[in-house]
Formats: C-alpha cells, sequence, structure tokens
C-alpha cells in the first residue's frame, strides 16, 4: 500500500529544512567503541527503571538487561522491536510489516497487556487496550541513550500493567546531540528510510535538537505466496530542549508528531452479510503527538525532586473505526536519604484519558466515549542493613474507575559479597486493570453453520465488573565478573497468577432481526482463570580478544493454565500459546583492520503451541568507519531461509511470512 505523493513530499521537505539549518559541530562523531568497554563497566552502567532512581546494575535487586547505544549502533536494526531480541526473556514476533507481539515471560499476543513501555518517562501503552502499538514507537535510533529492560514486575514504582515487565527507553539529552546528522538507507524490504537531525545551543543555558524521519516498508509474503500489501510509510518529527535553569535546576521540554499509513490483512464477519466472513486488504492511518515537560531541582540538604507533565494524543483508523485518545498525566517524586543507612523514593501522580470507540466492520462500544482516572501514590525505601547487605521494600497505592483501589507491595534483598558479585532476592505483587475494550465490546467474533441453510454467531460482550488480575512474584538472581573478561547473570522465576481474563460462553439465544434468523451465542469477559509459571534467564558476555566481544543469552519458561469445573472458556486455555518456551540468542561484535566492524547474530525461538514452528534467525552487519563524517553500513536479516512465520493469526490480523532483507545505510555527522 503506497501512500499519496505528498506524504513523501512533506518528508524530502523536513530534511531538505534541516539540511540548510545545519550547524559547524559536528555531532557525536566518535560514539564508544563496544569491544573496548569493559565488563567492569558494564556491572557498573547507571540505571533508573528498577526504583526510579539511579544505581549501578550490579546492585539492583532485579533482573535488568541494559541495550546501550553502542549495542543499538551495532546490531543493524532499523526499530526498536528488532532491537529488543537481544534480551532473554523477550519474545519479539513479527506479523507483518508493521505488527508486532511482544512480551516478557508469557501472555504473548498484539496487544500484549501484562508489559509496560515508557519513552522518557512518558507510558505508551494505550488505555484503550493496554497494549502498545510498536509501528507508533518509531524513534530515530541515534537518539536512544539506552533502554533498560526489567523481567518481572515494575508495580511498586510504575504502577499497573507493569506486572511481567518494564521497557524504559531512555532518549539522549540534548546537549550531547550537538551538530547535525543526515543519514539514508535502502534494501529490500525497508525501500528507504532517512532522518535528518540539527541539535544548537538557546543562549548560554539551553540546547535543542529537531529532527524529521521517513520510513518506507515494503509489503510481506502471505503464507501462499503472494503480497500481504501491508507496506507501510511513515513520516516522524520532533524536538527535545534540555536547560540548565540553575547549579539546582534543569528543565526538559520535549514532543513528536507522527503520521503513518498501512495496509493489514484482515479476517472479518461483516454483520450486514450475514453469515459472510470476509479476508480482504485493509486500510490503517494513524497519527499522534505529544508533549513533556519535567523539571528536576536539587535541595539544599541534597535531596532531589522532580515534576513531570505530559499531554498525549493519538488517533487510529484500524478495523472500519476510528479511535482517539488524549491522557494528561502528571507525576511528582522525591528522592532523599535519612542517616547514612536510608534511602527513600516517595512520589504521587494523576492521569486522565479521554477515550472515544467508533463502531467498525463488527464492532461496536457501549459506551463508545469514556473518561478514565488513575490517581496513584507510592513510597520505597533501600535499608543498608551492613556495609553488603541492603533491604528495598516498598508498594505503589492506586485507583483507577474499574476496579477502586489496588496496591503493588514488593521487597527486595541484595547482598554483595565482592565488588564483583551480587545475590539478590524478590517477592511483589502486580496488577492488571482492565481497559476500555474489557468493559465496552460489543463483536461478531466469528460465524459456525449450525445445519444445512442455518447458522450461528459468537458475539463477545464486555463486561464492566472485572477484577484486577494479580501476579504474586518470588524471584533469585546472581550476578558476577568471573574475571576480566568473562560476566554471568542468571536470573530464574516463580509466578502465580490469578483472576486472569476468561471468555465464558452463556445460554445461546436466537434471533429473527437482524435478518436472516439466526443463533446467537454471546461470550462474556469474565475473570476467573488461573496460571503458575516458572523459568529464568542467563546472559553471558566474554570478552575472547581486545577487539572482540561475545554475548549470549537463554531464557526457559514453563506456564500451566488452570480453568476450574465451571470455566467453559473458549480463549484462557490458549493464552499461553503465544509464547515459546525456549529461546536463544548470541552475539558477536568485532572489530576489523581499517576501521571496519563485522557484527553478527543468531537467535532461536522454540516453536509455539499455536501451530508455529521453531526458528532460527541469524543477522550480519559490515560496517565501516570512513572517517569522523561517515559511516557506511550493509545488513543482512534472516538470513537462514526465504521467509518464516513467527506469530499466529491474532484479534482478527492474519500472520503473514518474514522475509530474508538486506539493508545498506550511509550516515554523515557535521
Amino acid at each position: 500500500m503506497k501512500i499519496i505523493p505528498s506524504f513523501a513530499s512533506r518528508a524530502c521537505t523536513v530534511m531538505l529544512a534541516l539540511w540548510l539549518a545545519r550547524p559547524l559541530l559536528a555531532q557525536d562523531t566518535k560514539p564508544a567503541d563496544l569491544t573496548q568497554i569493559s565488563l567492569e563497566d558494564l556491572m557498573n552502567l547507571q540505571v533508573t527503571s528498577v526504583s526510579k532512581k539511579e544505581q549501578k546494575l550490579g546492585s539492583a535487586g532485579a533482573a535488568v538487561f541494559v541495550i546501550t547505544q553502542e549495542d543499538i549502533r551495532r546490531s543493524g536494526a532499523t526499530n526498536i522491536p528488532d532491537l529488543l531480541r537481544m534480551v532473554p526473556g523477550v519474545n519479539v514476533a513479527q506479523m507483518s510489516a508493521s505488527t508486532w507481539a511482544i512480551s516478557i515471560r508469557g501472555f504473548n499476543d498484539v496487544f500484549a497487556d501484562k508489559v509496560l513501555v515508557l519513552i522518557d518517562g512518558r507510558s505508551v501503552y494505550n488505555p484503550i487496550t493496554s497494549g502498545v502499538s510498536w509501528d507508533q514507537q518509531d524513534l530515530p535510533l541515534e537518539d536512544i541513550e539506552r533502554i533498560e529492560v526489567i523481567r518481572g514486575p515494575g508495580g511498586t514504582v510504575w504502577g499497573a500493567n507493569a506486572v511481567n515487565g518494564v521497557i524504559n527507553i531512555i532518549t539522549k539529552n540534548a546537549k550531547n546531540t550537538q551538530g547535525g546528522l543526515v543519514s539514508a538507507g535502502g534494501g529490500s524490504e525497508t525501500t528507504a528510510q532517512g532522518l535528518a537531525q540539527y541539535g544548537g545551543a538557546i543562549g548560554g543555558t539551553g540546547t535543542y535538537r529537531v529532527f524529521g524521519k521517513y520510513s518506507d516498508i515494503d509489503s510481506t509474503t502471505t503464507p501462499g505466496g503472494g503480497s500481504a500489501q501491508d507496506g507501510w510509510q511513515s513520516l516522524h518529527g520532533g524536538f527535545r530542549s534540555d536547560w540548565v535553569l540553575s547549579p539546582r535546576d534543569t528543565l526538559t521540554v520535549q514532543g513528536d508528531l507522527q503520521e503513518s499509513r498501512e495496509g493489514q490483512n484482515l479476517t472479518a464477519v461483516i454483520p450486514s452479510a450475514l453469515p459472510l466472513e470476509l479476508t480482504f486488504i485493509d486500510r490503517f492511518d494513524a497519527s499522534a503527538g505529544n508533549i513533556l515537560a519535567r523539571w528536576n531541582h536539587t535541595l539544599a540538604n541534597g535531596s532531589e525532586m522532580s515534576l513531570q507533565v505530559y499531554d498525549d494524543h493519538s488517533s487510529t483508523f484500524s478495523l472500519g473505526g476510528r479511535d482517539r485518545q488524549n491522557t494528561v498525566d502528571l507525576d511528582f517524586q522525591h528522592h532523599l536519604s535519612l542517616g547514612s543507612r536510608q534511602d527513600i523514593v516517595w512520589g504521587f501522580g494523576a492521569r486522565v484519558a479521554d477515550l472515544y470507540l467508533g463502531p467498525g466492520y463488527a464492532i461496536a462500544y457501549v459506551p463508545p466515549s469514556r473518561t478514565d482516572v488513575l490517581l496513584s501514590a507510592f513510597f520505597q525505601d533501600q535499608v543498608k542493613i551492613t556495609g553488603s547487605l541492603s533491604l528495598a521494600f516498598g508498594s505503589k497505592f492506586e485507583h483507577n474507575d474499574y476496579t477502586g483501589f489496588g496496591f503493588e507491595p514488593s521487597a527486595q534483598l541484595v547482598w554483595n559479597p565482592t565488588a564483583r558479585q551480587s545475590l539478590w532476592l524478590s517477592a511483589a505483587r502486580a496488577i492488571r486493570q482492565p481497559d476500555a475494550v474489557d468493559a465496552s465490546i460489543r463483536e461478531a467474533a466469528a460465524t459456525f453453520p449450525t445445519g444445512p441453510g442455518s447458522f450461528g454467531v459468537v458475539a463477545v460482550v464486555g463486561n464492566p465488573s472485572q477484577r484486577v488480575e494479580r501476579l504474586n512474584d518470588f524471584e533469585v538472581g546472581y550476578r558476577i565478573q568471573a574475571t576480566a573478561r568473562v560476566s554471568v547473570d542468571v536470573a530464574t522465576f516463580l509466578n502465580f497468577y490469578h483472576d486472569l481474563r476468561t471468555v465464558e460462553e452463556l445460554a445461546p439465544y436466537f434471533v429473527t432481526s437482524p435478518g436472516p434468523p439466526h443463533l446467537v451465542v454471546p461470550a462474556v469477559f469474565e475473570d476467573i482463570g488461573t496460571a503458575h509459571a516458572y523459568g529464568g534467564e542467563l546472559s553471558l558476555d566474554w570478552k575472547p580478544a581486545n577487539r572482540w566481544r561475545l554475548s549470549s543469552g537463554y531464557s526457559l519458561l514453563h506456564m500451566v493454565i488452570f480453568k476450574d469445573a465451571a470455566n467453559v472458556d473458549s480463549e484462557i486455555g490458549d493464552s499461553g500459546s503465544g509464547t515459546p518456551q525456549q529461546q536463544f540468542q548470541a552475539r558477536s561484535a568485532l572489530n576489523l583492520p581499517h576501521h571496519f566492524e563485522w557484527d553478527s547474530s543468531v537467535e532461536y525461538v522454540g516453536r509455539l503451541a499455536a501451530g508455529i514452528p521453531a526458528y532460527t534467525r541469524v543477522d550480519t552487519r559490515l560496517g565501516w568507519r570512513i572517517n569522523e563524517h561517515w559511516d557506511f553500513s550493509a545488513v543482512g536479516q534472516n538470513l537462514l531461509s526465504p521467509r518464516h512465520a513467527e506469530f499466529p493469526d491474532d484479534v482478527g490480523l492474519n500472520h503473514m511470512l518474514i522475509s530474508r532483507s538486506i539493508f545498506v545505510k550511509l550516515t554523515f555527522r557535521f
């Protein structure tokens, strides 16, 4: 599906304007060398996602994986989902040119609702579905400082929906992107991708950057071998400014505007022509914008406060209907120390989401509009018991319009017997609150024959009285820098899920209008599902030589879904079918003579119970740092097979095959 010429023309206009505005100072001409970063530096990386304060990765009481900017540059990835493939325990499955299913430790689907995703502190999960539209998170990868991934609950500081994990994407301060950057690339699947960026100073106290990005992604392949006609084109522009207002005050203001046009392969009931179900190519249009401001202040006693507010708006046309959401969020937090042994973070927040869900092909919502309010407060106290032993405990308290009051406590015990080792244990409770679809949907989901010339319709009905889904999580982890060249990180977990969403069939009834006469089987959302899961993840870093770094990861997940005698649900038994039991990743980063780089990765993903076979993916990148201004790279992805499937059909979307591809890119910094 191609976008009208004016869309591409606007992309060219934005990039030309940025080029003409170029400064004299080159931008980020010498990024860190991945092979020269010591393993001790990796253990000492500062992370903020575990407790909303900076702490060393080696002393965090959670399963944390950090993707650095140099990891990003040398991965050869062109989007955030492909970057997340390197994280043990994260399952990334592509369904079409613009659709991914991404989850952590199970329950994967297109609208995976148990992982919280943030960009610079702004939650990007959709309040209508509780899922993430990954095509709308199309950031310039060059501007990402790091991605922190927590495997396991993060509800104590981040709140509802941080059940199985948190993905926190942190972009660079504007002072680190001064100068200009222009990149252009193309290949067999990503037919065109361009970025133009400009960074400068504002007086003596501020810095900023502005960017424009354009992407044109080709269609994938249907299981029958034809074109899926699901091509994806997007235009994304944005800015970030950072100000030093005083020795104790800083301010960040940033925002984005994005527009995309996509195709999607659907199968849907046509209510006006029952019992007709059609498979067809549908259009998907999306536009989104947000603006965020964050003020940081250091008090005279050394404690730190921050106040953040953002407004996030999006509008999508999909499945024949128009959805809109506007979310305003305010968040305050205070970080202070009490004496030499206690380190406390506390805060409160408020979020208001105005939602509109328009009717689609076979979907309606009752009511179609609603306003949801979420109020929250949290605290977390880290107590130093001895010089090597610390205990962190706290809770999040929330009130939402669906289920009322909820709380999410946790405790983490961390022991550092040496500077190079840490053993940690944690226990936590996390919740997923219902969303607008859970409460309001009315959908003709499927038709089925009941006899000669007669048929029935499965009608899915939302339930405004559902309870929150609950997780009780227990984890043990160990990190060690065994030698100057070898480090190991292992985490194990035991999870108990309660009140999971189910779909319960009610007594069927016969209708004559709207015709033709047919049987209706209502299926209502309930919350009587239970599941147990256990498993773990292993990460290994090894530097066999000064110019060579190897990284590998392995994850194991075993999940059991329970039904009680009263449960005639048609969905909960398949809830674990979208996640493989085993995954393996290995990456190699090698510096060659004459400023060449060779980076490769292999990923094994086990079979899905839903019928998708196991597959092995091999990617490789050859990079050349021509000089301090010019970089060139050539990337091959999915090199082992012409094409393969990664995920089954889901919520009416038909899965496509992901093809072998090549991509070349040239970057100029000035």
